[in-house]
């Protein structure tokens, strides 16, 4: 499954988020999969692409951090998986 993850820092400070990315790195254990970010022009927000099997996980994952950033968690699909759900509507 692929979730994008909105991460929004804590006072809006991406400092200590930074730290802890740059002492541990991010921290991905049982199955969850970094696809890919992006960070607001003020670095107040990140935009990230998670896969993994479980929500679970990423909830496990997300917990890692709570003490820094407040999360927002959507389940996507790919452009592909989406013409192929709508086509027998077509």
């Amino acid at each position: 499954m692929l979730f994008v993850v909105i991460e929004h820092y804590r006072g809006g400070d991406p400092l200590p988020v930074y730290r802890r990315l740059r002492e541990g790195g991010r921290r991905m254990r049982g199955g969850v999969e970094y696809r890919g970010s992006w960070v607001t022009e003020d670095l107040a927000h990140c935009y990230q692409v998670m896969e993994c099997e479980r929500r679970a996980d990423l909830d496990r994952w997300m917990a890692e951090w709570s003490d820094l950033v407040d999360f927002e968690v959507v389940p996507v699909m790919t452009s592909a998986q989406a013409q192929e759900r709508v086509a027998p509507r077509l």
